[in-house]
């Protein structure tokens, strides 16, 4: 007989890397509320700005004008106004000595709330003609530095048209999007690894957990997975990996040709290849595993045939599940045309160690 090792078995920590590029963590994307042509631009690329500053500015025609008419239209109004509440105030006293109805002194308090109410809307139209205008200004919202300029001056630029980019130069991010089974080993403020692609051999900086995605409903879609980075590590822009480390355990795996089958079985209880890896880490059963197969396991020159149920196959190799072996065991590959169960087993190197030499 020839035997071989079990292998596996032991719970161990591989980490996994998934990749990301560090970014800002306060960030905005500047556009206009209107249309128009870009007639200024008052920074440059990489240039720092203030809460505040200007950065461009574009031209409508229409702005203008529109706030001019409200404007005059509010005038006009509140000249009428005015020119009611004093002829109200003349028919008051003239309705006092009779000379004028209760019924005009009405028409004309009417006329006059009616004017006050349209001297309202009138100064409400001009805060919105004044407020559009102000809008052909774009300004920095908070203080940081410009990383991207999208559209040059003298082009005409649509509303909500990306104009440019800056960001904050105070805090580091970086976003991963992983597996949903990943996120039962992830937790808010738990601190991951984090590793620059460009080098390597640097000690990785630790980020913490600052938003799990939850798991959506499209099968297969990774989650996002935010780690903010501590300051002065890694720059806007680099590539870099964080590691995810669960907690796994091995299978058991056993030379492909120890598995032997149940001849008295159905054939529909064979089992079948059902995936080829690389790796040894088993996650659990198939969803149809083998349980008409068996190994013959030798413990003190005995082989005694072990019932196991086969995961997946890995190579040469198969992944079984059985709750009587134990990694170490030796399992039976090669002579097992004649072997039986309680059968005493010499392996066949000792064998041949073992014969009497002639002569």
């Amino acid at each position: 007989m020839r035997t071989a090792a079990v292998e596996g078995g032991d719970a161990r920590a591989v980490s996994l890397r998934f990749a990301g590029i560090v970014r800002a963590s306060q960030r905005a994307t500047l556009t206009f509320q209107l249309s128009g042509t870009l007639t200024e631009r008052k920074v440059e690329l990489g240039q720092t700005v203030e809460v505040g500053d200007v950065l461009a500015r574009i031209y409508s025609p229409a702005l203008e004008p529109a706030r001019d008419s409200a404007s005059a239209r509010l005038d006009e109004l509140t000249t009428n106004y005015q020119q009611s509440q004093r002829e109200w105030q003349r028919a008051s006293s003239l309705r006092e000595r009779g000379v004028v109805s209760e019924q005009a002194l009405e028409q004309i308090a009417a006329r006059r709330d009616g004017l006050k109410a349209s001297v309202a809307t009138a100064r409400a139209s001009l805060a919105e003609a004044s407020k559009m205008l102000e809008e052909n200004t774009l300004k920095a919202p908070f203080a940081g530095r410009v990383e991207a300029l999208l559209v040059e001056q003298n082009e005409f630029v649509a509303a909500g048209q990306p104009v440019m980019r800056i960001s904050s130069p105070k805090g580091r991010e970086v976003e991963v999007r992983v597996p949903v089974y990943l996120l039962d080993y992830v937790s808010l403020g738990a601190s991951l690894p984090v590793w620059s692609v460009q080098d390597r051999s640097q000690a990785p900086v630790q980020g913490s957990v600052i938003e799990i995605a939850q798991a959506g409903a499209i099968r297969g879609e990774l989650q996002p997975l935010l780690v903010n980075l501590p300051a002065n590590t890694l720059s806007a822009g680099m590539p870099v990996e964080v590691g995810i480390t669960p907690q796994t355990t091995a299978a058991l795996t056993v030379p492909l040709l120890a598995v032997i089958r149940d001849v008295n079985a159905a054939a529909s209880s064979a089992f079948s290849p059902l995936s080829s890896s690389s790796s040894n880490s088993i996650p659990g059963p198939s969803s149809s595993p083998s349980s008409s197969t068996s190994v013959f396991l030798v413990r003190d020159g005995v082989a005694r045939r072990t019932p196991v149920t086969v995961l997946r196959i890995l190579g040469e190799r198969a992944a079984i599940q059985a709750g009587s072996l134990v990694a170490g065991d030796q399992v039976v590959y090669a002579g097992m045309t004649k072997l039986a169960d309680g059968d005493t087993v010499i392996e066949a190197a000792q064998a041949v160690r073992t014969q009497p030499v002639e002569g």
